[in-house]
């Protein structure tokens, strides 16, 4: 008799700790932009900024402020893009509104209540300022960030145009500035979007730690003379009417600040004599009048802080490839036109390597098949479940396999996330922000993993609108279709248009959804990943990913739909079908009455109707039976009709059944007004020019 024994393990419990407070809804943090002019804090600020950002006017002033959500991983922010502020000592009217932000936002100070303009902003105070430096110039920003210190708020610097900077030979020791001034300071080019998603990962933690910046004092002569003025000033019933720190407050009054003694004239008149003759008292002990020795002061100590931090070298005149790269990707007007480059030519190595790949994969099992004339029923079957293999290798293996490889491939090269970053400004005009670049480009591979992408970094309306325009974009099964038809018997001409009209359709669509919006989504971090050559396992892989769906849905859909339409042809039910559709393919789009059953078909999957038209005409050289306009046209009404039925499915998941039907209802009138359209223009042309 055997004796076991049970050992019993403990059992090890793995957990994922959640940062906590989670900045989310009415606790989303607050983060103004602060910057001199010309720092590049709008610039910043609008590479995150959402579709639809808000805009207003600081009270009392003209200066416009800009405001939007953003999405910071699992948190929100609502960044404030604040006027430029040039001082704060002696501020102008404008810069002193923007001070009255920072300091109160849209809370009243007793000192404040007999202001006319209301509170100093309709919103909160800032959890976190953002400093935006040009790096260029750090010396004269610097004394700024002395000054910003003073407000008793985290703060974190964006250390912005390291890349103008660098080439000037100016080395910045990040890590000592930031270690003098006592706050995280982040290398950036908003221009080309580096540094900026570090940039909001680093504020976010600086507001949960909730740290201060190292209180910057005057010198020590300075701080000795005004010692018996801050002790005057130190006094609750002026902390509890100014609500401001109390550094703050004694700079801005030795300094002769008109508004600070102007309040305190109205407010504390019994206080002001003794408080005016402590600060001449001081002004007696200094060299110089006390403003002046406190401007004086200032720069000294940021001249300190730049020296320390900073040295000079020699210029960089070399710049190398990823520069230049940047250089036309990530310009404003200029990455446009590269994006376009990059899409031109994925487009023309497809054509080209998939012609060649076409005469010797799909071309040859063809002439093989060709011979084979069915009779019987069984037979008709069997050369149905040929013929949808045979479309199945000739759409796959040399049109969708490159396609998606070459997608794939530019994601890791990093390519792509730069073009989401350049059109950003595009998708703001439809409504969405650039992070939904990369899921409509991943739509040209398959537009069900494009919408589920879309979805990830959407909500609300705007994923709405996301997903019924990833429908419009050609998919790897439509592209083929193109490649294969367009190429064939249009040309790359052709081809080339009907990509370009899908753009139009897709931004004329994307507007006029945009005007149904109640609401706007925030914007998003995107971040800028450096150049990298793909990974070979990575992109095999994700290509397999991709496109291995060919194997469990597209092959069944294909050989079934093939065995259906022959089935249907054999025994002469699809002319019934063909005939209900003539309205559709005779009379308005004016193509045989033979094709209504392949379009209809086309629900299933893309791939399907190219079978099926094949299947239909009897050959799988259709140039002979339809000229170039009907090829058009049935490419056009293909490319915008109802997503397959995989898209549809996903569709319901992500934004509902009302909104995919009223998807679906909105590709068939936009397939129907746009090829119907072009083929009676084509048509008009085409006997004009007889």
């Amino acid at each position: 008799m055997a004796i076991f024994a049970t050992l019993k393990m403990p059992m090890i419990e793995s957990t994922v700790p959640l940062r906590t407070p989670l900045f989310r809804g009415e606790r989303r943090l607050r983060i103004a932009l602060v910057g001199m002019p010309n720092a590049g804090k709008s610039t910043l600020f609008n590479a995150v900024s959402s579709t639809s950002p808000h805009t207003g006017e600081l009270a009392g002033t003209h200066r416009v402020y800009e405001e939007c959500i953003v999405q910071i991983g699992f948190d929100e922010a609502s960044v404030i893009d604040l006027p430029s502020i040039e001082s704060l000592h002696h501020p102008a009217q404008d810069d002193l509104a923007a001070l009255k932000y920072l300091l109160w936002g849209d809370e009243r100070p007793p000192v404040s209540v007999h202001e006319p303009n209301g509170a100093p902003a309709p919103f909160a105070p800032p959890d976190l300022i953002i400093q935006v430096v040009d790096a260029t110039s750090l010396e004269s920003h610097l004394e700024l960030t002395l000054e910003l210190s003073q407000l008793g708020r985290p703060m974190v610097i964006a250390l912005n145009m390291m890349d103008a900077a660098w080439e000037k030979g100016l080395h910045i020791n990040v890590k000592a500035l930031s270690s003098m001034l006592g706050m995280p300071l982040v290398p950036t080019v908003a221009l080309m979007g580096q540094g900026i998603s570090e940039l909001f990962t680093t504020a976010v933690a600086a507001a949960r730690e909730a740290a201060c910046p190292l209180l910057q004092p005057a010198s020590r002569h300075i701080s000795d003379s005004l010692q018996r003025l801050s002790q005057a000033l130190d006094r609750p019933e002026i902390h509890a009417a100014f609500h401001v720190p109390h550094p703050l407050l004694l700079m801005r009054f030795a300094a002769g600040d008109t508004y600070f003694q102007d309040e305190l004239r109205q407010h504390f008149p019994e206080l002001l004599p003794e408080l005016e003759q402590l600060r001449a008292e001081a002004e007696r002990r200094l060299p110089r009048p006390l403003e002046e020795e406190l401007h004086a002061d200032r720069h000294h100590r940021a001249a300190t802080l730049f020296e320390a931090g900073t040295r000079m070298g020699a210029p960089h005149e070399g710049r190398g490839w990823r520069y230049w790269l940047d250089e036309l990707f990530l310009h404003p007007q200029w990455g446009l036109v590269g994006s376009l480059v990059v899409f031109a030519a994925v487009l023309f190595l497809v054509f080209e390597v998939s012609a060649r790949l076409d005469s010797m994969t799909a071309a040859r099992l063809i002439a093989l098949a060709a011979d084979w004339q069915p009779h019987s029923t069984g037979e008709v079957v069997g050369r149905a479940v040929v013929d949808g293999l045979i479309g199945l290798v000739g759409i796959v293996v040399p049109y969708m396999i490159p396609l998606v490889l070459l997608l794939v491939a530019l994601e890791e090269a990093g390519v792509m996330q730069r073009i989401a970053f350049v059109v950003d400004r595009g998708f703001h005009q439809v409504g969405l922000h650039g992070g939904v670049a990369v899921p409509f480009l991943t739509g040209l591979g398959c537009n069900v993993p494009a919408i589920s992408a879309a979805a990830k970094v959407t909500s609300g309306q705007e994923r709405i609108i996301a997903s019924v325009l990833i429908t419009f974009v050609p998919c790897s099964a439509r592209s083929a279709i193109i490649l294969a038809l367009a190429g064939k018997y249009l040309g790359g001409t052709g081809v080339f248009a009907i990509f370009v009209l899908t753009i139009i359709v897709v931004a004329v669509m994307g507007r006029l959804l945009a005007r149904r919006r109640r609401e706007f989504g925030p914007g998003q971090v995107q971040e800028i990943p450096p150049y990298a050559l793909p990974r070979w396992r990575v992109l095999f892989s994700e290509t397999w990913a991709r496109t291995r769906d060919i194997l469990t849905i597209v092959t069944p859909l294909l050989v079934g739909g093939s065995v259906v339409l022959a089935l249907l042809n054999h025994v002469g039910a699809d002319t019934v079908i063909n005939t209900l559709l003539t309205p559709v393919t005779s009379w308005w789009l004016g193509l045989p009455v033979v094709l209504g059953v392949p379009i209809l078909f086309g629900i299933l999957r893309k791939e399907l109707s190219l079978l099926m038209i094949y299947q239909a005409l009897g050959t799988f050289e259709i140039g002979a039976l339809l000229d170039k306009v009907q090829i058009m046209t049935f490419l056009l009404f293909l490319t915008f009709y109802i997503p397959c039925i995989s898209t549809f499915a996903v569709m319901l998941k992500t934004i509902g059944r009302r909104e995919a039907l009223i998807s679906v209802s909105l590709s068939v009138g936009v397939a129907l007004l746009v090829s119907g359209v072009v083929r009676l223009l084509l048509e008009g042309t085409r006997l004009f020019a007889a």
